[in-house]
């Protein structure tokens, strides 16, 4: 009787053992046929629709955010002080605000007690007649005269009423001259309409400066680029100086320092010399930048009006090898 009752647990226990085997063995056959392919290899279970990358993460917009953990600290307003990351990969400001001494209105460059820089102008046609021979005896070495402008409310393409007249007569007066041309482009079309209209124009004249993409935010009225994207605004900067190297100019960047480093894909545009506009005693603009307007009420021999005032840490007029 206990031979037949032992027995009969051992049977009792192989059930189970079977049941337990049979339990676990479902799921492995499951995952092996996930893993098996028709030829017998083994491939991952998972969606094989392609990958769609969204907008954030391409790769020229990659770069912008790769830092070496430095900061630029900034007045954020309302926000108090503010900070943004450096771009390790685009070049920084080389100028010493120490070596940036103003007289009389006028800033210059001095490297051991040597003036470096080069006391410059930019003008259009709200300066009225310019005695330029007066603006070369007050020590201006060069100009940049608008061209023109794209209107920001219908986007139409007008030139300035004394760009050719200043152009000629700063020139004859021994004045170096670049151009600038203030833009509205929304599109890479419009911003090439742009340079070829600015390429055509200066044709007849010795333009030994910089010829300039002057992209501006519309602030105290409605312009129809104030909805323009970071991406459209870097393909139209990088659009409009192509076009003017191939022409055999030197293409430049104008902006303020917060356009600059709140609107301008910096990493885009770091092949071109920037013009920076910022009205202080000394820049604190972070990045590397070529021509600095530090005044826009400036008075200078010649012109009746304020003008603006700038000065160069580059002599464009001397051509590299």
């Amino acid at each position: 009787m206990a031979r037949k009752k032992k027995n009969r647990n051992f049977k009792i226990l192989a059930i189970i053992e079977a049941v337990i085997i049979l339990v676990l063995a479902v799921p492995l056959v499951k995952l092996t046929v996930m893993f098996s392919s028709k030829n017998g290899s083994t491939v991952p279970a998972i969606n094989t629709e392609p990958d769609v990358r969204t907008r954030a993460v391409i790769e020229k917009e990659e770069t912008f955010y790769q830092t070496d953990g430095e900061k630029i600290i900034m007045d954020g307003g309302s926000l108090g002080e503010i900070y943004i990351p450096v771009l390790e990969d685009v070049p920084k400001s080389e100028v010493d605000s120490d070596s940036i001494v103003t007289r009389n209105g006028y800033s210059f460059y001095k490297d051991k007690d040597k003036i470096t820089s080069i006391a410059g102008i930019d003008v259009s046609e709200f300066q009225g007649y310019i005695d330029w021979k007066q603006v070369k005896d007050a020590g201006i070495e060069f100009a940049f005269i608008r061209v023109g402008c794209r209107t920001y409310s219908d986007g139409e393409i007008i030139f300035d009423e004394r760009f050719k007249e200043n152009l000629y007569s700063a020139d004859r007066a021994g004045i170096k001259t670049g151009v600038y041309f203030f833009s509205q482009a929304l599109t890479v079309d419009e911003a090439i309409e742009e340079a070829d209209a600015v390429i055509d124009a200066i044709e007849p004249f010795n333009i030994t400066y910089p010829v300039v993409f002057d992209w501006e935010i519309i602030y105290e009225d409605y312009a129809r680029t104030d909805e323009i994207t970071i991406e459209s605004l870097a393909d139209c900067c990088v659009a409009f100086c192509e076009r003017i190297k191939s022409a055999g100019y030197t293409p430049m960047i104008y902006q303020n320092k917060s356009t600059l480093l709140f609107k301008v894909d910096l990493p885009r545009v770091k092949e071109y010399d920037i013009w920076l506009a910022e009205y202080n005693d000394e820049p604190t603009y972070y990045y590397d930048f070529k021509i600095w307007q530090y005044a826009s009420d400036g008075r200078v021999p010649g012109i009746s009006t304020d003008v603006d005032m700038n000065i160069s840490f580059k002599d464009y007029s001397k051509k590299s090898d």
